[in-house]
Order: C-alpha cells, then sequence, then structure tokens
C-alpha cells in the first residue's frame, strides 16, 4: 500500500449499521429531501445513485471553515431488514496542500567578515 494510499484512508469515516428498516424505507429517507433535512445538517448536493443500492452526496459545512467532503450511501438487504454503510470522505482541495511554514524556510546562511 502507497503512501497515497495510507493517507486516503485516514481522510475516511466508515460506519457500518444493521437496521430493521426494510431498504425501500431506508431509500426513502435518503432519497427524498425533506426526510434528509431532518438528520443531515448541511447543503447537499447529490452527485450520484444507483437506485436501492448507492446514494453519493456532495457535502459543504455551513459554519467555518467550510469542509467539503463526500458521504456514500450503501444499502443491502439483509435478514429482516437493511445493512446501512456510510463512508465519509474528507474532499477539501485545502486539505491536500501542506501547511504554509510559519519561517521563511531559507536555507541558514552565514555573513562573511
Amino acid at each position: 500500500m502507497s503512501e497515497s494510499d495510507i493517507q486516503e484512508r485516514t481522510k475516511q469515516l466508515v460506519f457500518e449499521y444493521q437496521l430493521e428498516a426494510p431498504p425501500e424505507k431506508v431509500w426513502r429517507a435518503l432519497s427524498i429531501p425533506a426526510f434528509r433535512e431532518r438528520w443531515l445538517p448541511a447543503e447537499v448536493e447529490a452527485i450520484s445513485a444507483v437506485p436501492g443500492e448507492e446514494m453519493r452526496y456532495r457535502l459543504r459545512e455551513e459554519e467555518p471553515p467550510f469542509l467539503e467532503s463526500v458521504v456514500i450511501f450503501q444499502l443491502a438487504p439483509n435478514e429482516g431488514g437493511t445493512e446501512l454503510r456510510i463512508i465519509h470522505s474528507l474532499t477539501d482541495a485545502r486539505l491536500s496542500q501542506p501547511p504554509a511554514p510559519a519561517n521563511s524556510n531559507q536555507p541558514l546562511m552565514l555573513r562573511a567578515a
């Protein structure tokens, strides 16, 4: 695994839940804006959807520093309910750049007498 793969994985949060609701009901809660706004407080833009299986949203925080991320909801039926997998990845371009040094970070040069 390369260093970039490791860094990418550290920017992700993965959650798995076993829900007692049928997949159709969970899908409605994810896809209908009026339902989604109750539990997802952020600016949301749908990126893609595979009906009944996966939904991708781009999120932007409402408070500073206004970070952007992508959330993927994956659904799979299980015994009497739904397996819900949530993958939250930070995609904000500001996070991919290393912070600027506090000093000039110039090589040390001595003066000749």
